[in-house]
Order: C-alpha cells, then sequence, then structure tokens
C-alpha cells in the first residue's frame, strides 16, 4: 500500500528522515506531506513512532477531475471492499484548493454515492447500517487532483495521550518536537524552558531523549478495523517499546509564574513517564541564569497573537535578550511569529527555520554561536 503521512508545512524534512530511520522505504516529501510505502506493519510503525506526523493515511487513488461524474468514476474505481466491511462506517470529508470542484459538500456528497454504488454491487445490498467501525475517508483537491485517502489515526498524532490538560494556547507537541530536534537535543544533554507553560516542549525533550515512542501509549482508529492485523500491531507496539532506554544523564528545567500551569506540566509529566527527568518551579524570565556547564534552552514564549499584547511581547523578547547571554556550550531556540523578535531580542540569529504553528507563520530563531 502507498500511506500519506501528513504534518505542518516546514517539517517535511523532518517526517521524510524519521521514517526513514525506521527503516520505512520509498519515501518521498512533498508539500505537507510525505508518502511512503509498506504493508500494515508499515502502517503501525509510522503511527506509533513518527514524532512529527499529524497523521497517517491510506492512500486510495489519485486522478484528475474536473467535473462531478470524473470524481464519481475515479471513486468508483477503487475496490472499497478491500477496506470497508458490510456494517462499517465510512463518513467522508475534505477540502479543495484551486479547482474547479470548489464545493466540498457536493464533493463529499458525489464520493459518498461513488463509494456506496461500489459496494453495493461487492455485498449485493441496497442498505448499509454503518453501525461497525469508522474508516474516515478523506479527500484532498488541488489544482484538480484528487487525492482519495483512509484515515488510520483517528485522533492526531500530536494527541500523545499524556496531555488531557493545557494552559492557554499550548504548542502543538509535534511543533514541540520538531523544534527539540532542531536544537539536536540528545541523551546527555540539559534542557531549560523558561516558558514552560503546561511542559511540552520539555515532556517532547524527554521522550527524545529517552527514545520513548510518542504513540506507544495510546490506540489507532485502523486497530479497529474488521480486516486489521492484530499481530502486526502487536508486533510493532512490542519493537517501539523496545526501543526506550532510560541510561542517559538527560534532565531538564521548567519555569513559569503560573503555579496552576506548573501544576498542570508536573501531571502530564508524570502521565508521559518522565517526572523524574524534569524540574518544575515559579520563575520569572528576569529571574533567569544557570551554572549548568551545557545548556540548551528551547521556548515558546507568550506573544501578542497568543497571550500578550504586541507591546507586553516586544518588552519580553528584550528581557530575553538580556537573560539569554552568549556562552560556550550554551543554545537558545525561540518561536515567535514577530517579523521585529530579532530587533528586539537586539541579536540577529545564527540560523532561522520558517514553520508554521497552526495556521500562524512563525519562525525558530536558533543562536549557538
Amino acid at each position: 500500500m502507498t500511506f500519506c503521512a501528513t504534518c505542518l508545512l516546514g517539517l517535511e524534512g523532518l517526517v521524510a528522515n524519521e521514517l526513514r530511520f525506521h527503516e520505512i522505504e520509498n519515501v518521498r516529501a512533498e508539500n505537507g506531506r510525505v508518502l511512503f510505502d509498506g504493508d500494515e506493519k508499515t502502517l503501525a510503525r509510522a503511527n506509533l513512532c513518527s514524532r512529527y506526523a499529524e497523521r497517517v493515511l491510506i492512500l486510495v487513488s489519485e486522478f484528475r477531475a474536473t467535473t462531478f461524474e470524473e470524481l464519481f468514476n475515479g471513486v468508483s474505481k477503487v475496490n472499497w471492499s478491500k477496506f470497508i466491511s458490510k456494517d462499517e462506517a465510512f463518513p467522508v470529508k475534505g477540502s479543495s484548493i484551486n479547482s474547479a470542484l470548489s464545493s466540498i459538500p457536493a464533493c463529499q456528497k458525489i464520493i459518498k454515492k461513488a463509494i456506496v454504488e461500489n459496494l453495493k454491487k461487492t455485498y449485493n445490498t441496497e442498505w448499509f447500517e454503518e453501525s461497525g467501525a469508522v474508516h474516515k475517508i478523506q479527500f484532498l483537491i488541488i489544482k484538480d487532483k484528487v487525492s482519495i485517502m483512509i484515515d488510520t489515526s483517528g485522533e492526531g498524532l500530536h494527541k500523545r495521550g499524556y496531555r488531557e490538560n493545557a494552559n492557554a494556547a499550548p504548542i502543538r507537541e509535534t511543533l514541540a518536537a520538531a523544534m527539540v530536534d532542531l536544537s539536536r537535543v540528545r541523551r546527555n544533554h540539559v534542557v531549560c524552558d523558561p516558558f514552560c507553560g503546561s511542559g511540552t516542549i520539555l515532556i517532547e525533550a524527554a521522550l527524545k531523549a529517552l527514545n520513548i515512542m510518542p504513540g506507544v501509549n495510546r490506540s489507532f482508529i485502523a486497530e479497529t478495523w474488521s480486516y486489521a492485523d492484530k499481530s502486526a500491531w502487536e508486533s510493532e507496539r512490542e519493537r517501539a517499546r523496545s526501543l526506550e532506554n532510560r541510561d542517559c544523564s538527560f534532565k531538564a528545567f521548567g519555569f513559569d509564574i503560573d503555579d496552576e500551569a506548573l501544576k498542570v506540566a508536573r501531571e502530564n509529566a508524570e502521565k508521559a513517564g518522565v517526572s523524574d527527568r524534569i524540574a518544575f518551579s515559579n520563575r520569572d524570565i528576569v529571574d533567569f541564569e544557570s551554572d549548568e556547564e551545557f545548556l540548551c534552552v528551547v521556548t515558546n514564549p507568550p506573544y501578542g497573537e497568543r497571550l500578550l499584547d504586541v507591546k507586553e511581547a516586544e518588552h519580553l523578547y528584550t528581557v530575553m535578550g538580556e537573560k539569554f547571554v552568549k556562552k560556550p556550550h550554551y543554545s537558545y531556540t525561540v518561536i515567535s511569529p514577530d517579523d521585529d523578535f530579532e530587533k528586539c531580542f537586539k541579536r540577529s540569529a545564527d540560523k532561522r527555520r520558517k514553520l508554521y504553528n497552526g495556521m500562524l507563520k512563525c519562525n525558530v530563531y536558533m543562536y549557538y554561536k
């Protein structure tokens, strides 16, 4: 089968590299997604082990369509009984960008009808109760090219299972993991987040350092399907658990001025199984200092469109610039949507990377020289 791992714009390379690292074949990156080939074990491995992808889908078919007849015929050519049993549900949703078929409700209706007519012939029935396991059909039409997919993840892969509670405007786990990777966090590092909120960045850093696979403690919608290979999922989950390695010196510190957020952060770290590696405490950025020999700061400070007004946020950046001093073996990674960040910080980044926090265009500023 061909699979599609969707991701935030800018993370395609990270997703592709981690899939290759896990010995997944024929990986090719495109805008906002990474395609790869394999069987159900591959599907399970990608879901269990991807830190940066948003979800994994089966790419069922791709074709061009500028009319509803072409859309109907393209969907009808798929052998849908290979994926959907007689009693299973198959809701349809999707999007269309710069295409002749621009009405989402109309496309949903046509795709649903095509699947129903296809399954009618296979199962020799006029009615489908759709009372069983759910197959979420997704379509994406870009410049008249149609991709028909089936979601295998269910809840997005950023839902690791440890963050039932969060403070206001938390960073998505997949984006936090990407920042950790860009910061080159390793097993022997000391990591600090002086605006830790609910602890997401530090928890993702600990998961990476201890090689705990992000999906190992959650379930996926594909496991509920009637034709799911239970043994494939079991063996891949065992493999994922076997990769964990706590024999390292990693530790982290999280600071915040909100005691309630710190309480949530401690609870989240406990659920993630990394509470022994992270110390949380109440501290303002104006009191930031460290006597660690090596330190990697990774943070998502509050900013104008998120929690503070623009003037407050930019004052905060100035304070950060004063406190994040140049020292040997110290690095600082900061994500912000503010184009004036470097001006306020009073230092040009050694490297910057454009990423999206949801629909908000941001830059990741990296200081390590």
